[in-house]
């Protein structure tokens, strides 16, 4: 059997259902957590539960799922309220909710801006919000805001979702600091492309220069970033960057203060130019 290491803690993930979330809220149940999964798509909800209730590990956990659009506040606080009250008040809160598509920024209607601001980065805000005051009377908790490499390093093709997940650094670092009296943790992931449903969604839409620039390279399986994920919890790391890349990429823009990365990106684009010119046919995609 294997050790109960977040015994019946109660965690709480947003975009639950599939991809990352959900990945994570099994892995949690397999350490004996009980779970709460949060997501708009009520139609996975009650399978994503079911997946999850599989993989606990005794049978008074807590599996407990519940529709809503994070980008809306009022049904994020409803939300909020149901689950204190019918079970109590999140130890660990993780916002995996997200949502993106990439595209030239001279191409992106400014609509899609707005909605990947509303779910990515006042989605987190408003989660957050909805469950703080009663994680600070309690003066414990450990919130998780899962940004991206693009949020922390200019990708081409991604204006619109690199700026909400560079948001939510901004934000989760200030957090941070205004918690630390009440003993609540937070820590920021930032993931690389990862294997879900999404991101075989966002490569319909890839620009072909972007699809040329990751040329060679690999994603990581959405059960992977979950473990780093639970092991960065467990450690109490502020900052989680699962995978080689993620973790090289970011400790060269903070060490170098973003010079030398930024030369690297040049280099990335300048090759992957030259393959565009080379063979334009290669890379072009369904919606361009």
């Amino acid at each position: 059997m294997v050790k109960p290491i977040f015994n019946h803690q109660l965690v709480l993930i947003t975009g639950g259902s599939s991809g990352i979330g959900l990945a994570t809220a099994k892995q949690m149940a397999e350490l004996g957590a009980d779970v709460v999964i949060v997501s708009r798509n009520e139609t996975r909800l009650g399978s994503a539960s079911e997946e999850i209730r599989a993989h606990c590990i005794t049978p008074d956990q807590t599996v407990l799922w519940f529709q809503a659009d994070v980008s809306d506040y009022q049904t994020v606080s409803d939300v909020a309220a149901r689950v204190i009250q019918i079970a109590r008040v999140p130890d660990i809160l993780i916002n995996s909710a997200g949502v993106v598509r990439p595209g030239e920024c001279v191409h992106l209607d400014p609509v899609l801006y707005r909605w990947m601001m509303d779910v990515n980065f006042h989605g987190t805000v408003n989660v957050i919000k909805a469950f703080l005051p009663s994680m600070i009377e309690r003066k414990s908790g450990h919130i998780v805001n899962i940004s991206s490499i693009a949020g922390f390093l200019g990708v081409y093709g991604y204006t619109a979702y690199g700026a909400s997940k560079f948001a939510v650094k901004g934000f989760s670092d200030s957090l941070r600091l205004e918690l630390q009296p009440y003993h609540i943790n937070v820590s920021i992931v930032f993931p690389p492309d990862t294997e879900t449903p999404q991101l075989e969604e966002e490569r319909l839409y890839k620009p072909p220069l972007l699809v040329a620039s990751e040329e060679g390279t690999s994603s990581m399986s959405a059960d992977a970033v979950a473990r780093a994920i639970i092991k960065g919890i467990q450690k109490k790391k502020t900052i989680i960057t699962p995978g080689f890349y993620s973790t090289l990429y970011f400790h060269l823009a903070a060490l170098t203060g973003g010079g030398l990365i930024y030369r690297i990106m040049d280099w990335v684009m300048a090759d992957a130019r030259r393959k565009l010119e080379r063979n334009p046919g290669k890379y072009a995609q369904p919606h361009q």
